[in-house]
């Protein structure tokens, strides 16, 4: 903007003085030229007084002047030049001069020279006998007098340019400088142009509505950051070309990246499913896959996203199902061992049943079938009752209210109810601790003391030891069942919580028992918010310790 008006100003100063130049120079040229009239005048009215005094004799004595006189009688003979000899000169009745002067008394005329460089100024007046004086003189013309002057007039314009580039450059500045120091963040605090005041005005309008638009975007991404950021599903937006435009946290963590991270999400991820999905949303189709990753599973839904029905990238979200699908692996375990469960008890009660209903059996051999049908029913039952503890727990639908338990006091009881058990096995129980109170449900914490005892008892060695301790800290409670049994093989130490495993399943039909013994324990700590450990060296023992935080 600065150059733009350093140009115009510098052009129109310019023209101006040319034109100004130009304009006073045809003004002073018309000036003389009108002096000059007037002098012709009054020299040919002074010489007329003359000639009419003396007549042509006048002459004779004259003495060449400035100007040239010419005396020319009534039918255009010249008589007398004060230049050149008379002898030598055409008519002049034809001059412009001479004719206006014989019709009118007077008469001029000017005529340039072949070069346009010199032009020649008459004046003619009648005589009283009709001859004609007329007074001529030679005068440069505007073009000759401007060759003549055209060194200094060079000079004139150069200077001129000089002076007209500085003031056009500072007048520039000057008009240019209070726009470019105006404060555009506060438009209507500027003092500038009155002819900057509506646009000034118009400034800080927008510049209000910016602001406001702006605080409103930023408002709009800090509530899209807080629910990416708080999501636990993993969260990608991409492009068509599958560059990734934003994420949050929980995505790079799946893929195990720090961010910031940037470029192709194929990058970050190589496995086919995931290739898979991202190409099928770029495509324009809604995908869901499943994808595992360092034994997790995760489920990948890609939207594509449109613009004007043309795919402009894509949104994928990417859930953790690794846990729903252990747990689904764990029910249809559990279904299937329950069938199993149920349904070696009753195909026995069946046979027996079967043979009996035939009548070909002995006294004795129906005394025996009936306890093993009873044997077999009361298996079902502790069966049935140990599924319903655990679906109770699952529900937490307890009906029992929470109450102070001596700890102590419960162990007590429980090692009396299986001291029977444990005497046939030659098994000596060692109850340590103190009076310890705990606030929670009885009916649970009981089922949960005794199914770890009856496991210590079940796999223990003959002339083992069942060591019950109770021990309490600050901030916890602690009960712990070590026994001197036979183990658990290391690789099973993850697994024993869960509903119907058996470490060894041949071994567990000799000890009896339902294979839910520990997962009640398991569900009982999760009830009381208690936490579960278990520590087991094979062929030495195990340990199993409940801990319950103080309320």
């Amino acid at each position: 903007m600065n150059k733009k008006i350093f140009r115009s100003s510098f052009l129109t100063v310019f023209l101006v003085l040319i034109a100004t130049i130009a304009l006073i120079m045809g003004i002073l040229f018309h000036f003389f030229e009108k002096q000059i009239q007037k002098e012709l005048e009054n020299e040919a009215n002074y010489l007329l007084l003359a000639v009419e005094k003396e007549g042509i004799h006048f002459f004779d004595e004259f003495k060449k002047q400035n100007n040239r006189i010419t005396f020319i009688n009534s039918n255009g003979k010249v008589l007398f030049d004060s230049d050149t000899d008379a002898e030598n000169l055409d008519n002049h009745a034809d001059r412009e001069e001479i004719k206006e002067a014989m019709k009118t008394g007077e008469g001029k005329s000017t005529r340039y020279s072949k070069t346009l460089t010199e032009k020649t100024v008459n004046y003619a007046v009648r005589l009283s006998d009709g001859a004609i004086l007329r007074v001529s003189t030679t005068q440069y013309t505007v073009i000759s007098v401007l060759l003549g002057m055209l060194q200094p007039v060079l000079i004139v314009l150069f200077a001129a340019l000089i002076l007209t580039g500085v003031l056009s450059s500072r007048v520039s500045k000057a008009i240019i400088d209070p726009i470019n120091t105006l404060d555009l963040k506060h438009p209507e605090q500027n003092e500038t142009y009155e002819e900057l005041t509506p646009l000034l005005r118009k400034l800080a309008e927008q510049n209000r509505t910016i602001e406001e638009q702006l605080a409103e975007a930023h408002k709009k991404q800090v509530e899209f950051k807080l629910i990416t950021e708080n999501m636990s599903e993993g969260f990608l937006v991409i492009d068509q070309d599958a560059i990734l435009l934003t994420y949050n946290s929980a995505a790079m963590a799946l893929f195990g990246i720090t961010p910031p991270a940037e470029g192709s999400v194929l990058a970050f991820c190589r496995a086919k499913d995931f290739r898979d999905t991202v190409s099928k949303a770029l495509s324009g189709e809604k995908w869901e896959n499943t994808m595992m990753r360092d034994e997790c599973c995760y489920s990948i839904i890609a939207n594509p996203v449109f613009e004007d029905k043309e795919v402009i990238g894509a949104v994928i979200i990417i859930l953790d199902i690794t846990e729903r699908e252990k747990r689904e692996t764990l029910r249809r375990e559990f279904t299937a061992n329950v069938s199993h469960e149920l349904k070696t008890p009753l195909t026995s009660i069946s046979g027996f049943a079967e043979l009996m209903k035939e009548g070909d059996v002995s006294q004795d051999t129906v005394v025996d079938f009936s306890e093993s049908i009873y044997e077999e029913a009361q298996r079902l039952i502790t069966l049935v009752n140990d599924i319903i503890k655990i679906s109770e727990l699952d529900g937490k639908s307890i009906s029992f209210e929470s109450e102070t338990v001596d700890l102590y006091e419960l162990s007590e009881e429980i090692i009396n109810r299986l001291n029977d058990h444990a005497e046939k096995r030659n098994i000596v129980f060692h109850l340590i601790g103190s009076k310890t109170e705990i606030t929670g449900v009885r009916k649970i914490l009981d089922e949960m003391i005794y199914n770890l005892c009856d496991n210590a008892i079940k796999y223990n060695k003959e002339n083992g030891t069942v060591d019950l301790i109770i021990n309490e800290t600050e901030s916890s409670v602690a009960v712990m069942v070590r026994d001197t049994g036979i183990g658990i093989p290391a690789q099973h130490l993850s697994r024993v919580f869960e509903r119907f495993y058996r470490v060894d399943k041949s071994h567990s039909k000799q000890v009896g028992g339902t294979g839910l013994g520990l997962a009640i324990v398991k569900h009982g700590a999760i009830y009381h918010n208690a936490a579960i450990s278990l520590e087991s060296t094979e062929g030495k023992g195990t340990t199993v310790t409940i801990r319950f935080d103080k309320k």
